[in-house]
């Protein structure tokens, strides 16, 4: 079994945002395999579906960025999911925007809800795809940054990012973790 978590803020308000970028992704990924997102558990939306012989989860935390580990630990324990099992799917500061990047492990780098996962789950190493947002240019605040949405001329780099991110995650589902970071890490 895998699971997949798109970090994000639940609401239409946050729809949008540079910061929901991993619920973009999740959204997308279902479209591609024509899977719904549709059950409410675990202070979360998700599906489980079957690819070949591997159960595949996707979950969108509905808790708010800053306690996705809230939502993610009760899944992992319900499902009894080892931490090897789980990607999450993130927005990144300072990757340029729609740049994808996998990594086994980290620390938070200023993202609070990579730190509330690290928190819940006890460790630094889990399998990770980042996906750029930029920093804020001029005197734009990070908050005001990753809480407002892509500028209209992003919109071809966060198209291609979230298409990079979703072949990623299909890969992963059918390849060892290693392997989709030699294969998408360029």
């Amino acid at each position: 079994m895998k699971c997949i978590v798109g970090l994000g803020n639940p609401g239409k308000k946050y729809e949008d945002t540079r910061h929901n970028i991993g619920f973009m992704v999740l959204d997308e990924l279902a479209t591609y395999n024509n899977w719904k997102i549709n059950k409410s558990k675990f202070n979360g939306l998700y599906t489980m579906e079957k690819m070949e012989q591997t159960k595949i989860i996707l979950l969108k935390p509905q808790t708010y960025m800053n306690l996705s580990g809230d939502s993610i630990r009760p899944l992992m324990d319900f499902y009894k999911l080892e931490v090897s099992d789980i990607l999450v799917v993130y927005d990144d500061l300072d990757l340029p925007t729609g740049k994808i990047r996998l990594r086994q492990k980290g620390g938070h780098g200023g993202h609070n809800g990579i730190r509330s996962i690290i928190d819940h789950l006890g460790t630094k190493n889990f399998n990770r795809l980042r996906i750029g947002i930029d920093r804020p240019s001029g005197h734009a605040s990070v908050i005001d940054h990753v809480l407002g949405d892509f500028d209209k001329s992003q919109h071809l780099e966060v198209q291609e990012g979230i298409k990079h991110a979703v072949q990623a995650c299909n890969a992963w589902m059918h390849k060892p973790f290693q392997e989709v970071m030699n294969d998408f890490n360029q």
